[in-house]
């Protein structure tokens, strides 16, 4: 019983990763159809995101404060529900208020998923295979930004936007419908402790560690925040030959692109369970700089290679930043800072929007706000040469029992 609900536990997790990325990015293909259906232009549309944006990052806090209080399972039922009831609700609205209503109801329940699901993966993996695990969660988030574009731009051309919305609301719903039916049947428990636990790092590096990653998981969350809503209007006006008419051809290259990047951040939980953590974070950040410039200023099948190149390079770092938030961070607050973690990291995305929109507004293009990233990159770089060399491997301990 114990390894059939670690295992649903898991599969849960791996799910709700897939869903709460994309609902997060299926509004940036679903705009496209919108400035045609609403007459409207798209950096004002755009913006409609912003509460949402913000709410992902705000509400991170309280539900991870409320997952190590009352139930992980629990929000994860919550988080389901609640995401999906919104995204059916967002199907049927008839204007830009009631759309940013709507997508600000998103990211209050797509705010739950990372503090509660990520502690959850943590808590339930081994010492020696935490990266991996982790790795695997990450593939699954990277797959919801991939088939963002795929099933929103699929939806689009063959119904309409409000399919788009409609059905990963209704599917998100269902899932959430037989997370509670596990619960309920017992298939899944929850345990307080991890299956093996670390020894305790020393005060000053816990201080140093934190200080740092306050500053890099921002700047890191602000790089992955306007890319993300970036690249569907980069590529409708840089691969309008490669891409057709329609927003089904931006997708099916956004879920390639997204799909590969997903795939590597197994390599980077690999890398992170074999190499100094330090190492692998400032080697993502040293090698993003000059992928971001160039990604400013190319198209063609290089624009989509150096796209691919900048996800694969933001994604395979966070096994190594989740590992050392956790390794600096007591059992029973690990989803409080998992929920400081990711109030950062999408606290960062109403910043995101407000700088594509004046961005594109004023240049039509991108260009300097990938320049700016690389910037960004850079900065975030020289921080994280400053955390606390390596430490020493966990020590494997016996299981405690339920």
């Amino acid at each position: 019983m114990d390894g059939r609900s670690a295992r649903l536990s898991l599969v849960f997790s791996c799910l709700g990763h897939a869903y709460m990325h994309l609902f997060a990015a299926f509004y940036f293909v679903i705009v496209l159809a919108l400035e045609e259906a609403w007459t409207l232009p798209y950096h004002q549309l755009i913006e409609l995101w912003t509460a949402g944006a913000l709410l992902v990052g705000v509400a991170a806090l309280p539900a991870g404060w409320l997952g190590d209080r009352w139930s992980s399972a629990g929000m994860m039922a919550v988080f389901f529900l609640g995401m999906g009831g919104a995204g059916i609700a967002c199907a049927f609205v008839d204007g830009p208020t009631a759309m940013m209503l709507g997508l600000a109801t998103i990211g209050l329940f797509a705010a739950i998923y990372h503090p509660v699901g990520i502690a959850w993966v943590v808590q339930s993996a081994p010492p020696e295979r935490k990266g991996k695990a982790l790795g695997i969660n990450g593939v699954f988030g990277l797959i919801g930004v991939a088939a963002s574009g795929l099933v929103a731009g699929g939806l689009i051309d063959l119904f309409s936007w409000r399919a788009a919305f409609l059905v990963p609301g209704v599917v998100c719903t269902a899932t959430g419908l037989a997370l509670v039916a596990c619960l309920r049947s017992g298939l899944i428990r929850e345990t307080r402790a991890d299956r093996a636990p670390e020894p305790a790092p020393d005060r000053g590096d816990v201080k140093r560690a934190y200080l740092v990653l306050l500053l890099t998981m921002f700047l890191m969350g602000l790089i992955f925040q306007s890319t993300q809503a970036a690249l569907p209007k980069t590529f409708d006006l840089r691969l309008s030959d490669l891409a057709g008419a329609g927003t089904f051809g931006i997708g099916a290259i956004l879920a390639g692109v997204y799909a590969v990047g997903g795939l590597m951040q197994v390599l980077g939980g690999h890398l992170a369970d074999r190499l100094p953590l330090k190492l692998v974070y400032l080697a993502g950040f040293a090698l993003q700089v000059p992928v971001l410039l160039l990604v400013g200023w190319l198209g063609g099948p290089a624009l989509i290679a150096l796209a691919m190149a900048t996800v694969i390079l933001a994604s395979g770092t966070l096994p190594a930043e989740n590992m050392m938030l956790a390794r600096y961070t007591p059992q029973h607050r690990r989803s409080l800072a998992f929920g400081l973690k990711f109030v950062l990291a999408f606290g960062a995305a109403p910043v995101a929007m407000q700088l594509v929109s004046f961005v594109q507004e004023r240049t039509g293009e991108f260009a300097w706000l990938f320049a700016g990233l690389a910037a960004i990159a850079c900065v975030a770089g020289l921080a994280a040469a400053l955390l606390p060399g390596s430490v020493r491997r966990p020590v494997a301990a016996p299981q405690p029992a339920e």
